[in-house]
């Protein structure tokens, strides 16, 4: 991406923080990582993929999260706790036969980024698993409560996690 590039997307997130990640992305013509990246540094954290497995298990005790697949053609949200899971045969196996479930390919993880932001004029806060080109596997967003105001519990823990796989 060219510097003028790079300081134009800069600018459009620090102006609008809320944007979705994936149609800035798509506008750009970037990848969803590079929109990322171009966030205001306080509202994200950038961690290695080689910690896919440890972010997983650490999530799957978080209780229930929403957790998103953004695709060109859908929007799939899921939310319930994310299950306990296992490295076999390739895959990080979703270790439980209803709910959420599957294998997922963890090797191609190539980045954790860690996100608090507002968005439609409520805080949020999500862990973006970042595939090897650019893209974005799925998203798990801290739960909210039943004032929808997220929940202080998970927000620790996504703070820890942050803490733990990508230090400021």
């Amino acid at each position: 991406m060219l510097s003028t590039e790079l300081a134009e997307l800069k600018a459009y997130m620090l102006e609008n923080p809320g944007a979705v990640i994936e149609d800035v992305a798509r506008q750009r013509k970037v990848t969803p990582r590079a929109v990322i990246e171009a966030m205001p540094v306080e509202m994200r954290r950038l961690g290695a993929g080689g910690e896919f497995a440890a972010a997983m298990q650490d999530i799957a005790c978080w209780g229930e999260v929403t957790l998103i697949v953004h695709t060109d053609d859908a929007i799939f949200e899921f939310t319930g706790s994310v299950p306990a899971g296992e490295i076999g045969r390739g895959y990080y196996n979703l270790m439980q036969p209803k709910g959420l479930h599957g294998h997922l390919r963890h090797e191609r993880c190539g980045g954790i980024a860690f996100v608090e932001r507002p968005f439609m004029g409520k805080s949020s806060a999500f862990v973006a698993f970042l595939n090897v080109d650019g893209g974005i596997m799925f998203k798990v967003f801290v739960g909210r409560d039943e004032t929808r105001a997220l929940r202080g519990d998970q927000l620790t823990r996504f703070r820890a996690l942050a803490d733990r796989i990508a230090p400021a």
